[in-house]
């Protein structure tokens, strides 16, 4: 499964996340850009962790916890469309959840062992899912997204934050 989607299986929004990928297959990206993560992570100097390049902005442990909060919630709603749950799920304010962590205090390692521990974990639900559950459509933070999109939403909201991470932390 590649992803070449309809635009009707996620919201307008999410379209930089797809659109950034290419012509990729689900299961495969997952476990690439794990590691591919996980790998440039390691290689950031450490004075930089706790950088912020702005008031107000996000330091890169933070947004590390901000991409493990967001993937569970991903998974989650990908859990529900795909047993055909049919009840809309809520968003969410990612700051409310970053301001409500302990990312700072955190080791990378302890970091990324949590985002690989998770990202194995949803690369086990996806590679249980049949054609048919991963094309299933369901309602979250108002709008219209297939199983298979939050797949691709999930590595596509990893990558834009390592991008942001080279074009503004380093």
């Amino acid at each position: 499964m590649s992803t070449q989607l309809p635009t009707n299986e996620y919201a307008p929004f999410y379209a930089p996340y797809v659109n950034a990928l290419g012509d990729v297959n689900l299961i495969e990206e997952l476990e690439i850009s794990l590691y591919d993560f996980i790998r440039f992570v390691q290689n950031i100097p450490m004075d930089k962790f706790d950088y912020k390049y702005a008031e107000g902005k996000w330091d890169i442990k933070e947004i590390i916890q901000h991409v493990i909060d967001t993937e569970r919630i991903f998974a989650y709603r990908a859990l529900r469309i795909s047993r055909n749950d049919q009840t809309p799920l809520p968003g969410f304010d990612e700051n409310d959840y970053v301001n409500n962590t302990q990312a700072t205090n955190r080791s990378i390692q302890d970091l990324l062992t949590e985002f690989s521990a998770v990202r194995h974990s949803n690369l086990f639900l996806f590679k249980s899912l049949s054609d048919e559950q991963l094309k299933r459509v369901g309602m979250a933070s108002n709008a219209a997204v297939s199983v298979r999109a939050i797949g691709f939403i999930m590595i596509g909201h990893q990558k834009h934050h390592q991008k942001v991470f080279q074009e503004r932390y380093l």
